[in-house]
Order: structure tokens, then C-alpha cells, then sequence
């Protein structure tokens, strides 16, 4: 992650957080008080978030000791350590639940994407995620995928061309969507079109477009799209695909399959911060 962005979105944080002061720690430590922190993982995840840890506490003392026994993308198992804090009491304290909730949203993201993975079983798809984050945590979602094992889709809507549904509905057709996009957008940038049946499928292929999404298919009527598309396009599968079903894409033929579910309804690691004695 670029370092003056996380910087940027902690002090937002913490502001949010912390407000003029932290009123239960201030009255019970003084400045000069120090102490130690363990960070544990409760059950079997990916860790990922070691930038949030460091940055974060370091805004709120500069002197904090951070010593790390994992690093983004290392699978940890329940009751191991993932790293020790040192430093004044009043930081740790403080910092410690807007630190703790960003590693476990990132964890659980990287721990899903580690899971879909692992039920797909399939080497020649890769998993990626969609533009449904939370909003104010996108570059946090988008590095945990990332750290994870997975890809990023497109990371707003300045960065590639996603001709939808409603798109083509209201232009009137793909052809001349995709004809209005490449007379504006830069020659540099990619587009995809999100199609829903055969002719759509050989519309887009006409069109000479970048990647064609295959939305709500099922593996079957996959199978017999797939073989529509040359090989100069990429494939994307998309829709009612969770880690519940994924397994059901295996061998579908598609290059990519992208699960909004990764980032929109993540279930946060288990994780927890202890005082040690």
C-alpha cells in the first residue's frame, strides 16, 4: 500500500475514533507508563496488515517497537503469535481497536480469497474481486485480495471501461457502446462487456473487445460460451458464485471468476490484541 495513503486514512481513523482524547486511558496511565502487546490469531487465517500495524501505532508514538512473526500473506494457525508491540501504554491502548478492526477486515478478505482458491481447485482460473467495498476501505480491500492469492479487478471507474447491462439496454445495443467508448477513452484502456447470452457473446466478440463477462451463467452454459471467444479476449465469470458453489466452476474454461462476496459481506478474522502482565 502506498505509505502517505495509509497515513492519510489512519489519521482519519483515528480521528474518528479518538476525538479530542481518549478519556478511559488518559485518567488511568500517565505519558510515562509502558507496555506490551501480543497480537494472536484465534483461529486458522491468512494474516494480512503488517503496514497497519506499523503505521498506525507509530503515528500515535513515534518510539513504538513492532516486532512481526508473520507477514502479509502467511497462513497462520489458531494460538500462534502474530507479532509484539512495545510502548507507552496510552498509544497502545488507544490505538488498538481501529488497528485491530482494519487487520481483521483484511485478514478475513485474504482467509476468503485463500478458501475460494483452495474449493475452486483449478490453477488456470484466478480469483478476483469486484468494486464492492466498503466505501473509505477500498485500498485496504484491494491489498488484502492481493495478499490473499487473488487479482484485482479494475479499481474504480476511472482506471478501465465496464460496459454493463444497463449500459448496452440504454446505448441501444454492444456494437455501439463499444464503438462511443473507443471514439472517447484512451487507446491504453481495456474493455470489458458484461454479456448475458450467445448473441451478446458474438456481439462482443465482433466488437473486438478486451474481456467478455459471462453474468449469472451457469458452469454448464459456460462451457458452451466459452468456446465463442478467441483466445486474444479474456473471460471473466461473474454472479451467484460464492465460495459455497465455486467448486461447480472447476474446468469451466473461464480465465478469471469474480466474487463480490470477498469484500461485501467479508466475516472478519479472529483476531485479538493481549495485554502481557
Amino acid at each position: 500500500m502506498n505509505r502517505w495513503q495509509l497515513r492519510d486514512k489512519l489519521v482519519t481513523f483515528f480521528q474518528e475514533d479518538i476525538g479530542l482524547e481518549d478519556v478511559t486511558t488518559n485518567a488511568i496511565f500517565s505519558s510515562r507508563d509502558r507496555s506490551d502487546m501480543v497480537l494472536r490469531a484465534k483461529s486458522d487465517i491468512v494474516f494480512v496488515g503488517e503496514d497497519v500495524l506499523i503505521e498506525g501505532f507509530r503515528l500515535l508514538d513515534e518510539s513504538m517497537d513492532v516486532t512481526l512473526h508473520y507477514h502479509d500473506g502467511d497462513f497462520v494457525k489458531c494460538g500462534e503469535v502474530i507479532a509484539n508491540v512495545s510502548g507507552r501504554t496510552r498509544a497502545l491502548l488507544t490505538g488498538e481497536r481501529v488497528i485491530l478492526n482494519l487487520l481483521q477486515r483484511m485478514s478475513g478478505i485474504a482467509t476468503a480469497v485463500h478458501r475460494a482458491k483452495k474449493a475452486l481447485n483449478d490453477d488456470s482460473i484466478r480469483i478476483c474481486d469486484t468494486r464492492k467495498t466498503a466505501p473509505g476501505l477500498r485500498m485496504f480491500d484491494k491489498y488484502a485480495v492481493r495478499s490473499g492469492g487473488g487479482v484485482n479487478h479494475r479499481f474504480g471507474l476511472d482506471d478501465a471501461v465496464m460496459i454493463k447491462d444497463n449500459h448496452i439496454d440504454a446505448a441501444g445495443s454492444i456494437t455501439l457502446a463499444v464503438e462511443r467508448v473507443k471514439a472517447y477513452a484512451s487507446h491504453m484502456t481495456k474493455i470489458e462487456v458484461e454479456t448475458r447470452n450467445v448473441a451478446e457473446v458474438e456481439e462482443a466478440v465482433a466488437a473486438e473487445v478486451d474481456v467478455i463477462m459471462f453474468d449469472n451463467c451457469t458452469p454448464d452454459k459456460m462451457k458452451d460460451l466459452v468456446p465463442l471467444v478467441p483466445d486474444t479476449i479474456k473471460t471473466e465469470a461473474s454472479g451467484n458464485i460464492t465460495i459455497d458453489n465455486i467448486s461447480s466452476y472447476r474446468g469451466c474454461g473461464v480465465d478469471f471468476i469474480s466474487l463480490g462476496s470477498l469484500t461485501h459481506s467479508v466475516e472478519a478474522a479472529d483476531i485479538h490484541f493481549v495485554m502481557k502482565g
